[in-house]
């Protein structure tokens, strides 16, 4: 059962699916990876090769500090040889009991000089010789040879004191140098190269979502919470980009470093690549378990991040609300749950994925001490050499970490599909019909401004219908008001009409076209909107006003203003139209709604809808508004959405609404005669 205040984790739905989409979604850069993939497996095998070498150059080395044996044996068997040729027989050991009789002084004189590795021993080191040797015991090691090296005779010294092979040491030097080298130079390039995609494919993501978001209804947006949406759009892509670019290239150079590293050590020292093989073994097992264990953790932490994303932006968004309602306490709770909730996800996928480092490094360790006694024992009995020892110090490493950073690896994957999941959910999202096929527009120059409903029917759902059976001519030039309480249709109409949402059934007309036949973006061309939401964005104000129209002279920008109202404001500014403003609080709603006004002024388009424009502002500058909007509505076809009907006396029609059915349409007067819905709807408004 999930603790208390916690849903139960989401699930994968199709891990490999999605898996193989990402791959399938690089194809851009398929050749970088592959040649990512083939320098990171490069880098692998020099990796695994270079211990190899290591213990070659140690070898080498520790070779450099020991006597030489064999030119011991060399100098024991020629000094062997003189004595016999002395007494004039093949066979020594008899004549050493007879020759060890004499005095030094009689050996000397009997012994003749030798040449051994072409240095002369005179007959006096020889003897010299033989007595350090015969006080050498049976069981000598090198260090006890070692000592005795300094009371040798010089010329014996010569030949078996220890040298450094110097010509060989810079050969095989120079070799391992070049492979550590050449490890870091593909390590590099293959860092930067994966950097690229991983980069490219974040951008190419956000661009894709940029254009998604074009493509979808409305109804995503009112049915999804935007910090959602944004957590998607940011931490999601930023988990895909960074994880991958870094995961895909792990994946290929720890096999190469496992398998390799097992290669490499069998080829060395087969009994010492057992060991180390046994000892490390049971990480597979500990990986796996915990790599099952943390799984679903990541996937619920990027769900449980994309809830406070969504909660922190709809609190921040409202929080004048949540104050003048004392509601800090319910939003600080709220906030303090889902919190916990993305703490404990983090804290258990931290803690199982950050356990993998210290179990492999036991494991290491415990391999390190494994290979150190067995090889030991393999040295102490001449089987094999210290350099080997040094490499397979090197080669548990080079076994163990791959076990562990495979295991992260597949760990991070988790979360990468988590990720990738959740993005691919909003790209798969249903997106507008398609329009490609639409070849009728109609120009806002030529357009007249007659509309015309015809029986539409629509619902937000296919079980409720909203607008049931919507019927209405509209001549050019008209200014309709659409009337009537809360729920009964009059925003929809607005956004049928914007096609922003698609009827059920019937059609609506623009100048004798259907709406079926005209693109989105050329009815959204045909139509100004001042909605009762205000909205501006960061920049000047003349931006602001003449947004996404070119060749708008600052003059028109301002008598604009004046025509609205809002030339005031602006003067007292200190940059005037320049003076940067934004969606924040150092602007009045009404000052915002005012500037929303000039802006929908300054678009020359036949068709004008004010939902609720005059809403924000005072009953003076509701005048001055009324106003400008009628100069502005002359020759217009214009709809005004309105609860306050005061504000719609002079309106060439009013469409009054209930329930998604005009129930009652005329002038202000013809309505208020007939006594009926309008009538109580206008008169309620000025009751006590």
């Amino acid at each position: 059962m999930p603790r208390h205040g916690m849903k139960e984790p989401e699930k994968v739905k199709d891990f490999k699916g999605t898996l193989i989409r990402i791959f399938k979604s690089l194809e851009k850069w398929k050749y970088v990876l592959v040649l990512s993939c083939v320098l990171a497996m490069f880098a692998s095998i020099l990796s695994t090769v270079a211990p190899n070498k290591l213990a070659d150059v140690t070898d080498v080395i520790s070779e450099s500090i020991k006597p030489n044996v064999e030119a011991m044996k060399d100098i024991s068997e020629s000094i062997s040889k003189n004595v016999a040729s002395c007494y004039h027989t093949s066979n020594p050991s008899s004549l050493f009991i007879e020759f060890n009789k004499l005095s030094k002084e009689e050996k000397i004189n009997i012994l003749n000089d030798i040449e051994v590795n072409n240095v002369k021993i005179s007959a006096k080191d020889q003897v010299n010789y033989l007595e350090i040797v015969s006080s050498l015991s049976k069981d000598s090691d090198n260090n006890e040879l070692i000592k005795k090296l300094d009371q040798m005779p010089k010329s014996i010294k010569k030949i078996i004191e220890p040298k450094l092979d110097s010509k060989e040491l810079k050969k095989r030097s120079v070799i391992l140098g070049i492979i550590y080298l050449l490890n870091s130079i593909f390590g590099y390039v293959v860092g930067i190269l994966m950097a690229y995609v991983g980069i490219g494919y974040s951008k190419r993501l956000r661009t894709d979502i940029s254009s998604k978001i074009n493509k979808l209804p409305l109804k995503y947006f009112d049915t999804h919470e935007t910090g959602d949406l944004l957590s998607r759009v940011t931490n999601d892509v930023d988990s895909i980009g960074i994880n991958m670019s870094n995961n895909i290239t792990s994946f290929v150079t720890n096999f190469t470093l496992f398998f390799g590293s097992v290669v490499m050590m069998f080829v060395t020292n087969w009994v010492m690549a057992l060991t180390a093989i046994f000892a490390s073994v049971f990480g597979f097992f500990g990986s796996g378990l915990i790599l099952k264990k943390s799984q679903k953790y990541f996937i619920e932490r990027q769900s449980e991040l994309g809830k406070l994303n969504g909660h922190i932006e709809e609190i921040y968004s409202g929080h004048n609300v949540v104050k003048a309602y004392n509601g800090e306490e319910e939003a600080l709770n709220e906030f303090n749950k889902i919190n916990n909730n993305l703490y404990d996800c983090n804290r258990k996928s931290q803690f199982l994925s950050g356990i993998m480092q210290p179990l492999m490094n036991f494991i290491g360790n415990f391999g390190y001490v494994a290979v150190c006694v067995v090889g030991a024992l393999l040295v102490m009995n001449g089987k094999t050499s210290f350099g080997v020892i040094v490499a397979f110090m090197i080669y548990v490493r080079l076994f163990t970490n791959p076990l562990s950073r495979l295991a992260q690896a597949a760990t991070t994957m988790q979360s990468i599909a988590a990720a990738a999941e959740r993005v691919y959910e909003f790209m798969d999202e249903e997106e507008l019909s398609d329009e490609k096929n639409i070849t009728t527009s109609l120009s806002k120059k030529v357009a007249k401004g007659n509309i015309q409903f015809k029986n539409v029917k629509f619902g937000y759902n296919p079980e409720k219908t909203i607008i049931k059976d919507f019927s209405c001519n509209i001549k050019s030039g008209q200014k309709i008001a659409i009337v009537g309480p809360t729920g009964a249709g009059k925003t929809t109409i607005v956004n049928l009409l914007m096609k922003f949402y698609e009827i059920n059934s019937g059609d609506i007309i623009i100048d004798g076209r259907s709406i079926h036949d005209l693109s989105r973006k050329n009815i959204h061309d045909l139509f100004v909107m001042v909605l009762q939401d205000t909205w501006l964005f960061d920049g000047t104000i003349r931006d602001n006003i003449k947004f996404n129209k070119k060749n708008v002279s600052d003059e028109k920008i301002f008598d604009t203003c004046k025509t609205v109202g809002i030339d005031h404001f602006i003067k007292t500014l200190p940059g005037g139209l320049k003076s940067e403003v934004n969606d924040s609080d150092a602007i009045s709603s009404g000052q915002k709604q005012l500037l929303t006004i000039a802006r929908g002024m300054i678009e020359d388009a036949p068709f004008l809808i004010l939902d609720e424009a005059t809403s924000n502002v005072d009953t003076r500058t509701e005048e001055l508004v009324q106003k400008a909007m009628d100069k502005l509505c002359e020759g217009k076809t214009s709809f005004i959405i309105a609860h306050r009907l005061s504000t719609i006396k002079n309106a060439d029609l009013i469409l009054v609404m209930n329930e998604g059915n005009i129930i009652e349409q005329g002038t202000h007067e013809e309505l208020l005669k007939k006594k009926g819905f309008y009538a109580d709807l206008y008169n309620s408004q000025f009751e006590l």
